[in-house]
């Protein structure tokens, strides 16, 4: 399904992209897959049931965590997305050494609907099962057929430090590989797109391992900055993690239960 051959020829390249990148470390990878394979696969979509528990920063958004289960093309997908050889190829791009986790806890089958939106935010840092993970990599693979540039829906990049902003287009068959760190703010705005048209992705989530924890475990921080966002919702987005603390404490996660 995956590319491998192309990427692997071309890695140098993909390693001075991404590390040269604005604002900071990314990579938009065009035919990361075999298009007719990946075709096949989006043909084997459905429309998604559980809707993200992010509610009031990500609108409209629809999501499945095994979304292995749903074809032999989209297993195929996920099987090499956590496979030895995109470890060893993220490695070498990044110069770190990193993994796909290979639960993907967090990640897994994205669908944004009529208006979707996903505020922007940083993600959580450590991995709530395993201590000593640091997040360090989002892979996200876009299956947005035909998509027009009217439709929005950019990934759009800020540095937290420096306000530094990059619009990254979400053509069917890219993938973009994002550094993840406490200032890498990321998310999309509201869509403009006619019925039947989807926002699609699957996000993969790569790590690397510590010997003892450098920070502050946290969740999600949210940013909101969209037009119409009031003082409440940003003093919320600040503060969100303080309110997953407790929800989790009493309720336990739900993060990993849009099978």
């Amino acid at each position: 399904m995956i590319n491998f051959d192309l990427l692997e020829k071309n890695k140098e390249e993909l390693r001075l992209r991404y590390l040269t990148a604005s604002p900071y470390p990314h990579i938009a990878i065009e035919n990361f897959c075999d298009r007719e394979r990946l075709l096949k696969a989006y043909d084997s979509i459905p429309l998604l049931e559980n809707k993200s528990r992010d509610y009031m920063f990500a609108g409209n958004k629809f999501e499945k965590s095994n979304y292995g289960t749903l074809g032999p093309e989209l297993l195929e997908l996920q099987e090499e997305l956590r496979s030895d050889r995109m470890n060893k190829l993220l490695t070498f791009i990044t110069c770190e050494n990193t993994f796909v986790d290979p639960k993907n806890y967090g990640g897994g089958l994205h669908q944004g609907r009529e208006n979707t939106f996903l505020d922007m935010h940083l993600d959580f840092n450590y991995h709530p099962m395993h201590k000593l993970w640091w997040r360090s990599l989002n892979l996200l693979l876009y299956m947005n057929k035909d998509w027009k540039e009217e439709y929005g829906g950019h990934l759009e990049l800020e540095d937290l430090r420096t306000g530094e902003r990059k619009s990254c287009k979400v053509d069917f068959n890219t993938l973009i590989i994002q550094k993840c760190s406490d200032y890498t703010l990321h998310g999309y705005y509201p869509t403009k797109f006619p019925e039947g048209v989807w926002r699609t992705s699957i996000a993969t989530y790569a790590f690397t391992k510590h010997i003892k924890q450098i920070a502050k475990p946290r969740t999600t921080d949210w940013f909101p900055d969209k037009e119409g966002d009031g003082s409440l919702k940003k003093w919320f987005g600040r503060n969100f993690h303080h309110a997953v603390k407790v929800k989790t404490k009493i309720f336990g996660s739900a993060t990993a239960k849009n099978q």
